[in-house]
């Protein structure tokens, strides 16, 4: 009876065994390892006078922020692309800069930007950004409404202003550091 229930047992094992194999658990998403993104490609810059934008570039930021002062503006062309960065204020007086893509010889908002305090940006977009291995305070914020209601949040690092150091996107209450950065 005793070599009976053993064969039971191993038969039953083996059987449970011959079962469908569950999935592995899938891995819980991880930070970057870095928030430093590689350099853009290189961008041939020219400030511009308000008086010389071109009308479609200056219809386009009427068209998204009625009211806007001009103050500056820089024609910017990298990797075959023409965008356009126009600064000035809001009816409110407060700062705004927009920028804008070419495409077919037409002119699109692509960004609204504001420059705001590290201390005003969620929290999860501070904790996302602090989560790589090589984490910097930025010394400057950029909070850059897209078309698609995403907020990027550029963070430059202390001494290199040219271009963001790291990007943040805000979505939906997700925080996320970003591999790569806008081509505007």
């Amino acid at each position: 009876m005793r070599a009976q229930t053993w064969l039971i047992a191993g038969v039953v094992l083996a059987i449970a065994g011959c079962g469908k194999a569950e999935a592995p658990a899938k891995p819980e998403a991880t930070a970057p390892e870095k928030s430093v993104l590689a350099d853009g490609p290189a961008a041939d810059i020219r400030e511009i006078a308000e008086a010389d934008l071109p009308q479609g570039v200056r219809d386009a930021v009427l068209a998204k922020m009625p009211g806007m002062k001009i103050a500056a503006a820089e024609r910017k062309e990298r990797g075959g692309k023409l965008f356009y960065d126009v600064e000035g204020t809001r009816p409110d007086g407060s700062p705004v800069e927009l920028d804008l893509i070419e495409e077919a010889g037409k002119y699109r908002v692509v960004e609204m930007q504001r420059d705001i305090a590290w201390a005003d940006a969620p929290a999860p977009v501070r904790t996302a950004a602090g989560a790589a291995a090589d984490a910097f305070t930025p010394a400057r914020v950029i909070e850059s409404t897209q078309d698609d209601g995403t907020i990027v949040f550029e963070l430059f690092a202390p001494g290199k202003a040219d271009e963001p150091a790291a990007e943040v996107d805000w979505k939906d209450g997700k925080a996320m550091l970003r591999t790569t950065r806008n081509e505007y």
